[in-house]
């Protein structure tokens, strides 16, 4: 059906329609005649169909009330009367994409689906919950996903708990998080973003039930809305509900307007301390950071702009500012980041691992380096490189985890929600035409010239630690609350008794089964019943075996070397991690590193050194062990692809003293980001090398082994140099040898006999000598571990091996997955213990492991953990119950794949030994699961919980008083 301009269907007028060439997409911009809600199409051959409806909501304060609306809302509806339609539809939808996110201006509620009836029933959960929740008349909702006071009885402890609270208590204990909190304030402190949208733990506390319902009421109106399509859906239908939701409402004027920083006359100062443990050294733990207002995001050219000048200055390894700071020893690790997502855009160089008293130092620094380069010119190659990487990653439109549709979403809304076209940054041709002139022009230096050089709206933003600073928080609150609790009479403290009691009641109770039929869903007839097939053949090619993928890529070839690295001693192991950290960053026989980066960002999609393993399905102790020289690039481009991998392993130079130590500097400061940010994942690395010998070989690789690793050597660096790359050099030549060499080749089939000239190039660097491979000793066992940091959360983490219990890998165990994960545990930890999230993961080499994310508990997860056996033994779902976890499993096994992924998948099972007929059987076994398939993994979880292999890492005082958990008790930090 075509649409025409100016008609109205189903109440929605066509305001206008053009076809953008960049998203080979139809673009149609609709306007609500009743309401005046916004609605943008994309229409095109996609099947993953995204919706999203957000909302502009400008918080006044940081009480996180925008945050906690978002929580809110999906905890029912007026039609979804469910205590979490949200959580349903996780468990049993086919879901390719379901959340919700708070931005400082805005609020997003993106569904996607590659089912059209199960993508329409998510548009219906999705618009009954943000337009009609059931917030009004249940103040404990507001409770359990913001904040409440908790206490059990008269003489009990009085506490602070919420899921919103505890989540933001872990944002504010990484400094990475609070500095960029920070940021935007420093520069807009008399707009939305000089507050904290998501919540400040210490204001979050001042939100009352009322405000939290007013600013719904206010904000989250059809008039405020702006409604995104994306997809082969059909349109007219699609309109046809969602006027459903929106006829029964007026326009008004909601007075959301986001309001613009008056530009500052001088550059401001801000000093902003985070919390270190009184024992914790504080020397070169100061983060400094240079902030500047870009023009505004309704100039999507500027905008695409300083994408490519961020890249060009400080994140490529040849960025001229960022080699600047390193080598003024400013500090260990510099970054930069563009922010274009509020509607004054924010450039920021930032340096980690510093010191106050070189603040000056480091404005001369970025100051001079700058103005030099707009005296100078700026090296047109660089410039070529940088724009090439960022026109690479448009086109390429490989955006994993997130569906294509909600990115361009996204991007229409720095824009849209400003009340300018939803098409300024889509259609992004025309921009990068225009700052290609840069490559004869002064383009480029005049941009830094008007924007940093004489802007003074600009920011230093300085974040100090301070030693105890979160144990002396700690004990103020709890003096706040013990004198808080003095000041209430007994009426009083029987209410907040009272309320805990309700709040629990309700958390502990059950949907009635009318309520959960209510909310849609699908039947296992709508599930395809045979498992998607990935292209893999194993062909020959001179001896070296070739994993070729036939899939569609627009001409672009991903071309991955990988390396058996078993070869490599064991002591020598972490130096594999650290060769692929350093390879293609430092100085070739052929080209210093900078030509080195441009050579790769003008010929590339890029090159990339990836540690990985892979585990043997049929025996637990059995594993591979690889180095894979990641690469992509556009088939005509293979020769010069094939010659910059073979330069880059064959004649790297390790004499760059001071350059390694950069990088390794740099590699720390990422180690300590993800520990601050991601613990589950390095508790969980840690219980894993409890379980099996690759579970200690990846913890070598990439937890916290591997931070330390990397902080001796940055201790020792000196005395160590000639060791360290002379360990280095043997690795390499181990690892680089064509008897280890696997090829996977992914492209159209037309171009396969491009490879043979890839791989004769590539194999004239490789050595061919004998390859003799090496026992790892690695000694599995429980070795219970608590790590302190001054977090004021955890991440819990508990596991075993299955099969060293005697059972086996059984499909069904992925829906034991979901069930425990979005309802057992999601309650237990999540819902009643206050932590942000909590996950199981099974996998094929026999590991299990649980881990709970922001937690502000520990003993009481890994009870919940313990009892998991007693949930799955009176496991009693009825028919529906058991279809809706199925299909909830078979939306995480049939995720759309872009051509990278199935290559990255189909290889891993190729060496895992996993054939098309093992993911079929896994499949039925998934489909066939009743009632007492979950029961009969009880004893499983028993005998596994029972092996009591754990590790926690947080907050220091409370693992501490749980001391009696672990065998060992260790500082992060």
């Amino acid at each position: 059906m075509i649409l025409e301009k100016n008609n109205i269907y189903n109440g929605f007028k066509l305001q206008e329609t053009k076809y953008i060439n960049e998203l080979n997409s139809e673009a149609m911009i609709f306007i609500h005649e009743k309401t005046g809600a916004k609605l943008f199409k994309l229409q095109n051959s996609d099947d993953n169909k995204v919706f999203c409806i957000g909302f502009r909501t400008p918080p006044k304060d940081s009480t996180g009330v925008a945050h906690i609306i978002e929580h809110s809302v999906l905890c029912g509806s007026e039609k979804y009367r469910s205590k979490e339609p949200f959580v349903e539809l996780l468990k049993g939808s086919l879901n390719t994409f379901l959340n919700a996110m708070t931005f400082p201006d805005k609020t997003i509620y993106p569904v996607a689906s590659r089912n059209s009836k199960d993508f329409h029933n998510l548009i219906n959960v999705y618009l009954d919950a943000v337009l009609h929740p059931l917030i009004y008349n249940e103040p404990l909702i507001f409770m359990q996903e913001g904040w409440h006071y908790e206490l059990n009885s008269p003489e009990g402890e009085l506490i602070i708990n919420g899921v919103v609270y505890n989540e933001m208590k872990g944002v504010y204990s990484s400094p990475d998080s609070l500095l960029y909190r920070y940021i935007p304030s420093s520069l807009m402190p008399n707009t939305t973003y000089g507050v904290d949208s998501g919540g400040d733990p210490d204001e979050i506390p001042n939100l009352t039930y009322e405000g939290f319902v007013n600013f719904h009421k206010r904000y989250y109106h059809p008039s405020n809305s702006y409604i995104f399509l994306y997809g082969d859906g059909e349109v007219t239908e699609e309109l046809k509900l969602i006027d459903n939701y929106l006829k029964d409402y007026e326009k008004i004027s909601p007075d959301s307007e986001i309001y613009t920083q008056k530009p500052f006359n001088e550059m401001k100062e801000i000093v902003i301390p985070y919390t270190i443990s009184k024992e914790e050294e504080d020397k070169d733990k100061t983060y400094l950071s240079l902030n500047f207002s870009i023009g505004t995001s309704m100039d999507a050219e500027l905008s695409l702009a300083f994408q490519v000048l961020t890249y060009m200055l400080i994140q490529n390894p040849a960025a001229p500012l960022k080699k600047a700071l390193i080598e003024a020893e400013i500090g260990k690790s510099v970054n930069g980041d563009y922010d274009s997502s509020s509607k004054q855009p924010v450039l920021s160089i930032i340096v980690k691992n510093s010191e106050e008293e070189n603040k000056e130092k480091f404005q001369q620094v970025v100051f001079d380096t700058l103005k030099a380069l707009v005296d100078n010119g700026i090296d047109k190659e660089l410039i070529e490189a940088s724009i090439n990487f960022q026109e690479f990653l448009l086109r390429e439109s490989d955006f994993r985890g997130y569906p294509k549709g909600l990115v361009y979403y996204m991007g229409a809304m720095e824009s849209w929600l400003h009340d300018e076209s939803p098409l300024l940054h889509l259609e992004y041709d025309n921009h990068i035409n225009k700052i290609k002139q840069a490559l004869t022009t002064n383009y480029f230096e005049e941009l830094i010239d008007k924007y940093i050089l004489k802007n003074n709206h600009s920011s230093l933003v300085i974040l100090k630690p301070e030693k105890g600073l979160g144990e002396k928080k700690a004990k103020d609150l709890e003096k706040k609350l013990k004198d808080y609790k003095s000041s209430l009479n007994s009426k009083e403290i029987e209410k907040i008794i009272s309320n805990t009691k309700r709040l629990r009641e309700r958390q502990q109770s059950q949907d009635s089964e009318e309520v959960l039929h209510s909310i849609p869903q699908l039947a296992l007839s709508d599930i395809d019943k045979k498992a998607e097939w990935l292209p893999i053949e194993e062909l020959q090619l001179q001896n070296t075996k070739v994993l070729f993928h036939d899939v569609f890529t627009n001409k672009i070839a991903y071309l991955n070397f990988i390396f058996d690295t078993s070869n490599v001693p064991e002591e020598l192991v972490p130096y594999i991690r650290l060769l692929g950290d350093l390879l293609s960053k430092l100085s070739t026989d052929k080209y210093s590193y900078e030509s080195l980066s441009n050579k790769i960002n003008i010929n590339t999609g890029g090159i990339n050194f990836v540690v990985n393993t892979s585990s043997n399905k049929d025996n637990t102790e059995d594993f591979k062990p690889m180095l894979t020289v990641k690469s992509k690039a556009l088939i005509e481009k293979l020769p010069e692809l094939s010659n910059l991998i073979g330069e880059i392993i064959k004649n790297t130079k390790f004499s760059e003293k001071s350059k390694i130590l950069s990088l390794i500097r740099e590699q720390k400061a990422r180690m300590e980001s993800l520990i601050y940010n991601s613990g589950h994942s390095i508790a969980s690395l840690k219980v894993l090398s409890y379980l099996t010998p690759k579970g200690i070989y990846d913890e070598t690789v990439r937890g916290l082994s591997y931070y330390r690793f990397l902080c001796t050597l940055e201790e020792n660096y000196n005395d160590e140099y000639e060791v360290l790359i002379n360990n280095l050099a043997k690795v390499k030549e181990l690892v680089f040898n064509l008897n280890n060499l696997t090829i996977s080749y992914t492209c159209e089939k037309e171009y396969y006999n491009r490879l043979e000239e890839a791989l004769n190039v590539v194999s004239q660097y490789l050595n061919c000598d004998k390859v003799y491979k090496v026992s790892y000793n690695y000694g599995v066992g429980k070795k219970n571990e608590g790590l302190t940091t001054e977090a004021k959360v955890q991440y819990v983490a508990k596991g075993f091996n299955y099969k060293e219990l005697g059972f086996e890998y059984n499909g069904a165990l992925r829906v034991i997955e979901n069930i425990l994960t979005l309802d057992y545990l999601w309650n237990k930890v999540r819902v009643m213990g206050g932590a942000y999230g909590v996950n199981v993961n099974v996998l094929k080499d026999g590991s299990v492991y649980i881990s709970s994310y922001r937690d502000p508990k520990l003993a009481e997860t890994i009870n919940a953990y313990d009892n998991i056996f007693n949930y799955l033994k009176d496991f009693q779902g009825g028919e529906r119950e058991i279809v809706k976890y199925i299909l909830g499993t078979i939306s995480r096994l049939d995720f759309p794949l872009t051509p990278s992924m199935i290559s990255d998948i189909s290889d891993s099972r190729y060496f895992a030994g996993i054939t098309y007929e093992d993911i079929q059987k896994e499949r039925d076994e998934i489909l066939s699961l009743n009632s007492e398939t979950v029961q009969s993994f009880s004893s499983l979880f028993k005998m596994g919980m029972e092996e009591n292999y754990i590790c926690v890492l947080g907050n220091e005082e409370k693992i501490q008083s749980n001391k009696s958990i672990f065998e060992n008790i260790t500082k992060v930090f």
